[in-house]
């Protein structure tokens, strides 16, 4: 920007049109400042600015450092004035891969009456079934005590528990990610809490200072009434 004006300046010289310079002169600097002030209010990623700092001091009672990484946040949030709710379920959903979808959709029609009814019916058939033709011509394919669906139901046993174990740890760290969520949002809402309180109770102390104000200048101009009064009398 000082290039732009000492160009500025060169130029002018070999022109008349004094006036126009100093007046393209005057922009120049003026919007040189403006880009100057925009370019320090803009915080660079990765360090702190001085309203962090403040807000750290004022609201958490700690130096920026000794802050954690959560209450880092926050205060970075309190500091730009920016809401920091989200939805965790859509991201977490995101973020999951094609076979913990399916694990999950196991684990849940592993869990459901649907599964019950179903599997149910499926043993009955099996026991109903043997029955019949034991009853016919006299063989099975598994005979009491059915040690064929006992292998099946082991099979699909040792299948369906880790299946249903990968589910709830992906179950348990939504929880934790939910919890820690509320925990910054509940902080930062606590935070903006005390800061209305402060900003209320500077504002009820300056309206008593006022007040106390207003009344010695009532006290005055009543002293100097009845000392008027006295004079005339």
């Amino acid at each position: 920007m000082l290039d732009a004006v000492l160009e500025w300046r060169i130029a002018c010289a070999n022109n008349s049109a004094i006036g126009s310079c100093s007046q393209r002169e005057g922009i120049l600097r003026t919007s040189g400042k403006q880009i100057s002030a925009k370019s320090k209010s803009v915080s660079h990623p990765g360090k702190v600015s001085q309203k962090e700092r403040e807000v750290a001091e004022q609201l958490f009672h700690k130096k920026y450092e000794d802050l954690g990484e959560r209450e880092k946040k926050v205060n970075r949030h309190l500091a730009e004035r920016t809401h920091i709710a989200k939805n965790t379920s859509q991201e977490f959903a995101e973020q999951m891969t094609f076979g913990q979808r399916i694990a999950d959709r196991v684990a849940a029609f592993g869990g459901s009456w649907a599964f019950i009814s179903l599997f149910g019916g499926v043993l009955l058939f099996w026991v109903l079934l043997n029955s019949f033709l034991l009853l016919e011509i006299n063989r099975t394919f598994d005979p009491y005590p059915y040690i064929l669906l006992n292998l099946v139901l082991s099979m699909l046993a040792a299948i369906q528990a880790p299946v249903i174990l990968m589910s709830q740890n992906r179950q348990a760290q939504r929880d934790r990610l939910d919890a820690e969520h509320d925990y910054e949002v509940n902080l930062k809402a606590e935070l903006e809490i005390m800061a209305l309180h402060q900003k209320i109770d500077l504002l009820r102390e300056k309206q008593w200072s006022d007040l106390v104000a207003i009344q010695q200048e009532q006290l005055k101009l009543l002293s100097q009434l009845t000392e008027d009064a006295k004079k005339t009398q």
